[in-house]
């Protein structure tokens, strides 16, 4: 984890876009991620009766869906302390392993940059 870097502007505005997203939305998380070419794609949790997904994976999902072929950055604004195995993996198949994943409060500080990583076997 790695905390000490002053924070890029693209990537506080991925986290912003997803503080924003959560709180439009209530749900309990917002995520954002940013393609090769450097456009965001924002979404929140998804949780309906026959679909249940976390916003990391949403927003990786409306990234492949709308063309993109690589990732620059991910951000999730959670409760939780770290990214879910599942959401890192999902930003690890688009963007790579060393894809940094950003894990931000609910007030949108940030807590912890971890790489997409490696799959676990």
């Amino acid at each position: 984890m790695s905390e000490a870097a002053p924070l890029d502007p693209e990537d506080r505005k991925i986290i912003t876009l997803a503080r924003s997203a959560r709180a439009r939305n209530g749900v309990p998380e917002g995520a954002a991620v940013r393609d090769e070419t450097g456009r965001t794609y924002v979404a929140g949790t998804v949780a309906l009766d026959s679909l249940q997904l976390s916003a990391l994976r949403t927003a990786v999902a409306m990234a492949v869906a709308s063309g993109a072929t690589s990732l620059e950055a991910a951000a999730v604004v959670t409760e939780s302390e770290s990214a879910d195995d599942a959401d890192r993996a999902a930003v690890r198949d688009l963007g790579g392993p060393e894809t940094p994943v950003l894990v931000a409060g609910l007030d949108g500080t940030l807590r912890a940059t971890v790489p997409a990583g490696t799959p676990r076997g």
